[in-house]
């Protein structure tokens, strides 16, 4: 009968326990079973729920902007990253949005101005692309968030 300790010392000469998790490894190595994404050739699925770039809804009929500058969805953000300006227009005395900036570098994309938009003007898309290479680009003005997030298009 082998002693406790001398069956350790000869685990450790033996490298039993490097044998065991080098088999567990190559076992899982069979190409069959690897998943690669090709990723800026083939666009991955991304979650039904998942928030990404924000955008303005136009209305496609006229084209005019289905903001009606309330304001609640500034007032909703707890980062305070949107800022919307109106003026009222003295032919209709309704309010007309003028500005709308939205910082990017600063959302946790947290979706409560999505929620709090009486319009769904505002909406959280499902693009995730969102690097720049500088801050300034991460503020989005309202032309941008109009037009919304254009994917880049990768070619071999």
């Amino acid at each position: 009968m082998i002693s406790p300790r001398l069956k350790h010392v000869l685990r450790k000469i033996l490298l039993l326990d490097l044998i065991k998790g080098l088999a567990l490894t190559f076992r899982y190595q069979d190409p069959r079973e690897t998943y690669t994404e090709q990723y800026p050739m083939q666009r991955p699925q991304v979650a039904e729920r998942y928030r990404g770039a924000p955008r303005l809804n136009v209305n496609p009929d006229t084209n005019e902007t289905l903001c009606i500058a309330c304001d609640l969805c500034a007032l909703a953000c707890p980062e305070r990253l949107i800022v919307v300006s109106s003026e009222r227009n003295p032919n209709t005395r309704r309010k007309e949005l003028t500005t709308f900036t939205y910082d990017l570098s600063r959302c946790m994309f947290c979706g409560l101005c999505e929620d709090a938009c009486p319009t769904d003007c505002l909406e959280l898309t499902q693009d995730f692309e969102l690097a720049n290479y500088t801050r300034e680009g991460m503020i989005w003005d309202r032309q941008t968030l109009e037009l919304g997030p254009k994917p880049t298009v990768y070619k071999k």
